[in-house]
């Protein structure tokens, strides 16, 4: 099995990059590559809880939440979440605060990295 990691570090909105990598991620109908996201800078934003968005308009959040339940796991910086005040508790159930140490360990974990 290959393994995938997914470093995003843009906005959740105001750019495409945060909506098309969990995006193209359901789309996928195999159950490879096993595939980690790991969410730096503004980024971190995507996996707070209760996202309010336009009518009609992507939610990042219910992305997420719906590549988190079918078993990918979502990581976020935790410095960047500190940067932003962004609230742990806030955070979907299973997007995990992390570290550099974390993504440095995905990194060596993973067969392949992209990053936008």
């Amino acid at each position: 099995m290959s393994c995938l990691l997914r470093i995003l570090n843009d906005p959740p909105y105001g750019t495409e990059r945060a909506y098309e990598a969990p995006q193209l991620a359901l789309l996928k109908k195999r159950p490879e590559p096993e595939m980690r996201v790991f969410r730096v800078g503004d980024c971190a934003a995507c996996a707070e809880a209760g996202q309010a968005v336009p009518r009609g308009d992507y939610n990042v959040e219910l992305m997420l939440k719906s590549l988190a339940e079918r078993g990918t796991v979502v990581g976020a910086l935790g410095t960047c979440m500190d940067a932003r005040a962004l609230r742990y508790e806030k955070f979907l159930e299973r997007a995990k605060r992390s570290s550099l140490d974390a993504m440095t360990e995905w990194t060596l974990w993973a067969d392949k990295v992209l990053t936008s």
